[in-house]
């Protein structure tokens, strides 16, 4: 449990990680929402700290902060992205975006009844947090991820790749009279497309 300075740390972490996810999907700029995000990210650090997790408030900083959130800020502002277009068909997937959040809320309250109602299921856990001088916080989450998880580890990476893809499909944009190359037309090339014979008289040259 936390209590005096401590909560009063989570209080003003969660406070300013909510409101700054709310700002992430309410703001018209995409670079401002960018912004929030990084906000976000941070506060969500702090909260790791005060729960001993401090390798992934670390890796929540160094990778995401500052690799991946400076990252989409400068596509951001460096591609010419019609996001008034992009959004015009938002609603269609209203529906399913609706039906997301509820599973979401469900699943939260759950969680969260459960941990209300009955607090000694926490002691239950398959991995209960191992003593910090017996084993380190980065350790025990590597001895999780990489033995018992491994399967849903790459799972995870498969579908952020898949993600990355479809990303780069729906913002891909080719602009006319550029050349580019096609590997598909260079590999089924022939001797009878690739070159070209002319057979010139003597003395007339070409």
């Amino acid at each position: 449990m936390l209590n005096g300075l401590e909560a009063a740390f989570f209080y003003l972490f969660a406070f300013i990680a909510v409101a700054a996810a709310f700002m992430v999907i309410s703001s018209r700029n995409p670079v401002h929402s960018v912004l929030f995000l990084i906000l976000t990210f941070f506060n969500a650090a702090g909260l790791f700290l005060l729960t001993g997790a401090e390798f992934l408030a670390m890796i929540l900083l160094v990778v995401y902060v500052g690799a991946v959130m400076v990252l989409f800020l400068f596509v951001v502002m460096m591609l010419d992205v019609d996001f008034a277009e992009l959004k015009s068909g938002a609603l269609q997937y209203a529906p399913i975006g609706a039906l997301v959040g509820l599973i979401l809320v469900g699943e939260l309250l759950v969680v969260v009844g459960g941990y209300t109602f009955a607090p000694e299921l926490a002691a239950t856990a398959a991995h209960p947090i191992p003593d910090l001088l017996a084993r380190s916080n980065t350790a025990a989450l590597g001895d999780i991820i990489y033995t018992d998880y491994l399967y849903y580890f790459q799972i995870c990476g498969m579908v952020l790749l898949v993600a990355m893809i479809g990303a780069i499909v729906l913002t891909l944009r080719h602009k006319p009279n550029v050349k580019r190359q096609s590997i598909a037309e260079q590999v089924s090339r022939t001797p009878a497309t690739a070159i070209e014979i002319r057979k010139v008289k003597t003395g007339e040259g070409i």
